[in-house]
């Protein structure tokens, strides 16, 4: 089991987790819950088209959400809005300033919520991508966290510690649905290129 460490000496073990799908939660919480960590899962994935594709991945969120006894809160779905911030970053690849801006948007609301609610700390799933870049999760993860004072961004590397083969693992036991693009259109488009 890897052991975790709060970035944080508080007492408080709840932890506000923004999750992008079911089997990038799955090994991270499986491993907060066994370090006496409570996440509370923030679904907020603007960015997810079409509106079919974000339901799916909720809707298997949920579920491992509720298999876990866990909170689980639906942020608002605003793909028009998502695409109105996005606009002039279209052509960028992947892992560019296109998913940079999309991290700060994301995480600003979860920071947000995270103030709001009482969490003090949150992380972020995203970390667990190996298509993602962790260095624009964590500039993102310590934008939002600024502009929310009291709460703080947990940089954690989801990917190191075996969670990698766990996720995979959990992926198969719970026959999750598991996605072949990030979940834009634009990331739609890179792979079918």
């Amino acid at each position: 089991m890897l052991k975790l460490q709060l970035p944080d000496t508080t007492d408080d073990r709840r932890v506000l987790l923004h999750c992008c799908c079911a089997p990038c939660s799955s090994a991270i919480v499986e491993c907060m819950l066994q370090n006496d960590i409570r996440p509370t899962l923030f679904y907020c994935n603007p960015n997810i088209y079409p509106l079919p594709e974000y339901e799916t991945r909720k809707q298997e969120a949920t579920r491992f959400a509720q298999a876990q006894g866990l909170d689980f809160v639906d942020a608002d779905y605003d793909h028009a809005e998502w695409l109105h911030e996005m606009e002039g970053l279209e052509g960028e690849p992947e892992r560019g300033g296109r998913c940079l801006k999309c991290f700060k948007l994301r995480l600003t609301r979860t920071a947000a919520y995270a103030a709001q609610h009482g969490f003090r700390i949150f992380t972020t799933t995203l970390a667990s991508s190996r298509w993602k870049r962790l260095d624009q999760i964590n500039e993102a993860g310590r934008v939002a966290a600024g502009l929310h004072p009291g709460t703080l961004f947990w940089e954690q590397n989801w990917r190191k510690g075996g969670l990698q083969e766990r996720r995979n693992e959990l992926l198969r036991q719970y026959d999750f649905y598991n996605q072949q693009y990030c979940g834009c259109e634009f990331s739609m488009r890179n792979r079918a290129e």
